[in-house]
């Protein structure tokens, strides 16, 4: 039996319809979805070494749970511009959308130039992932330079009034973790928030006002290097 196949079978059986009933109460919902945990697929995937091959198997088969568990195993140096923009271009749901930014996207060497195609998009998750790479890049990518999270508060602007969920919670997202990165980034985010907070159009006010509560707020503040 394939390796794919295998995990298939081991996400039949852990089929659960509390957990789905669960999941879209959250606003995770697809066409093929077992109702596997996160944690549970995290633990799945350390069962398996990584596997360029076997993510594309995976991610094929279409199911949510099997497209997370892609993103864990796939191999980050194997990953073409072609097969990042195939993945983003199906985005059925947020979490999917984001296991991909944060298990797998924001480490490739072509993330940033990603970020400025895919905010142009007028899909929803498309343009979701721009901002989900960018708040991602912010966490979990120490090498980066403050330079190149700049222009980013410029497409933050840029696209503040979008008032779709599951874009402006990602905006919101990607202003809030570039300001929580460093004191100078806090600084220029916070500019941008109040800016925003300020705005006559409602989502953009929305996305400032609260960022700005979140990079005000006193614990923060004194967590940031």
């Amino acid at each position: 039996m394939k390796e794919s196949e295998e995990i298939v079978k081991l996400l039949q059986q852990l089929h659960s319809d509390h957990n789905i009933a669960g999941m879209k109460r959250f606003g995770i919902a697809s066409d093929k979805i077992y109702g596997v945990s996160v944690t549970t697929l995290r633990k799945i995937a350390k069962t398996y070494k990584k596997n360029h091959e076997l993510a594309l198997e995976l991610w094929e088969i279409g199911a949510l749970e099997t497209r997370m568990l892609a993103t864990l195993i796939d191999e980050k140096e194997k990953v073409t511009k072609r097969q990042m923009d195939e993945w983003t271009r199906v985005f059925d749901n947020w979490a999917v959308c984001d296991a991909a930014c944060f298990n797998l996207f924001r480490y490739l060497s072509f993330a940033d130039a990603k970020v400025y195609q895919y905010a142009k998009s007028n899909e929803e998750f498309v343009r979701r992932t721009a901002f989900s790479l960018i708040a991602g890049m912010a966490i979990g990518v120490k090498s980066l330079d403050d330079s190149v999270f700049i222009p980013y508060l410029d497409l933050i602007v840029n696209y503040s009034e979008d008032e779709r969920n599951f874009v402006r919670k990602a905006v919101n997202w990607a202003l809030r973790q570039i300001g929580k990165r460093n004191k100078f980034l806090h600084k220029e985010a916070l500019k941008i928030a109040k800016q925003l907070k300020e705005s006559e159009n409602k989502t953009a006010r929305w996305i400032g006002s609260d960022a700005y509560r979140e990079l005000t707020n006193p614990k923060i503040i004194a967590r940031i290097k």
